[in-house]
């Protein structure tokens, strides 16, 4: 991966002021694990593999920060923590947390932040972990780094969260240099999966609400499960196939999909094919849609823009089929096939089902 532009030490010196007193205590990194309806979401763990980086990179501590009911789901999501790198866990365990309600979500982890101090605050780009983190960083009037594709430690030991810009054009890197904590958010499967580590364990500060229920405006009355979206699965899909606007028409899509199906994957597409309308939000791979770290990535016809490339760079093996030999996505994929993927496409997909010996599918 080529690294976008770093500013120059010099540069940065001449913006960043004295850290205000106030914040020369504030160490650790902390990662608020998202649990909903019982179940971590697994961005949080993907952040704990990060974090625990970040923390042995500045010699301090990686804390989680685990919120919900009293209840088994909660206990058990606070002894992961530690099995995914945690080394000390803060919890609060209140039945005003039972459901994501923004004011006393805002409200603990604000009180958790102001309390214990910590350096780096990251969440998962998540509709929860967005509402969240926008709130928090607003009451504690501290920097957010959006849907970051990269973190890193510089060399004056401040946090650097790259993410795209202008539309997926360009890689900036965001610094919080005169406020702590320094947040960000950062998107499902940007980060790996670490390897769990059952044998660890660590210490736990239990913490309370002092909000009130009668003092939250919101209530739930219903949950109502979202069954309008398609089926798709991209994020964690071990093969994806996905096509751009050089399939040149929403019928060409067919090839896509009968690779996809022959290896037993999923589907997808660039953000133009999206814009067209030819296939749903559902399945646009980039920044700006699923990111994905599959085994194999099979792209066709897509251009390769910044915006793609972040979404996608995760994977194992990337196989590009283009006509275009100057495509940016040669400069990132492993394989590159120049040739039309209308061609390809339909080839490779005979050449799987005989050797699978699965019966070709009729295109």
């Amino acid at each position: 991966m080529t690294e976008p532009a770093k500013p120059a030490a010099a540069g940065r010196a001449s913006m960043k002021k004295e850290l205000p007193e106030r914040f020369k205590d504030y160490k650790n990194v902390w990662v608020v694990v998202e649990i909903e309806r019982g179940r971590v979401h697994p961005v949080s763990w993907e952040l704990m593999g990060e974090g625990r980086k970040l923390a042995d990179r500045l010699g301090v501590q990686l804390c989680a920060v685990v919120l919900g009911p009293k209840a088994a789901s909660t206990k058990a999501a606070v002894k992961q923590t530690y099995h995914y790198g945690a080394d000390v866990c803060y919890i609060c365990e209140d039945a005003a947390l039972t459901d994501y309600r923004n004011a006393p979500y805002t409200e603990i982890l604000t009180d958790l932040v102001n309390k214990h101090k910590p350096e780096i605050l990251l969440l998962g780009a998540t509709p929860l972990g967005r509402d969240l983190a926008g709130s928090v960083a607003t009451t504690l009037g501290t920097g957010l780094t959006a849907d970051s594709t990269e973190l890193r430690i510089d060399d004056d030991n401040s946090l650097a969260a790259t993410r795209p810009t202008f539309g997926g054009t360009l890689l900036c890197t965001i610094y919080t240099l005169n406020f702590r904590p320094q947040m960000a958010t950062v998107r499902p499967r940007v980060f790996a999966m670490p390897e769990a580590d059952t044998t660890r364990a660590g210490r736990m500060v239990w913490e309370s609400l002092r909000m009130k229920e009668e003092d939250i405006v919101t209530k739930i009355l219903e949950f109502v499960a979202d069954n309008t979206s398609s089926e798709a699965n991209l994020a964690y899909a071990d093969i994806v196939v996905a096509g751009g606007m050089g399939l040149q028409n929403e019928a060409n899509f067919r090839h896509v999909k009968r690779l996809a199906q022959v290896l037993g994957g999923d589907y997808g597409c660039s953000r133009p094919v999206v814009q067209k309308g030819w296939l749903p939000a559902e399945r646009q791979i980039g920044q700006t849609g699923n990111t994905i770290r599959p085994r194999l990535y099979i792209a066709a016809g897509i251009s390769g823009a910044i915006q793609h490339r972040v979404g996608v760079e995760g994977a194992d093996l990337i196989v590009a089929i283009n006509t275009d030999p100057d495509a940016k996505i040669f400069e990132f994929a492993h394989l590159g096939v120049v040739a039309d993927a209308l061609t390809v496409l339909p080839a490779l997909s005979d050449a799987f089902a005989r050797r699978l010996r699965a019966p070709a599918l009729a295109s």
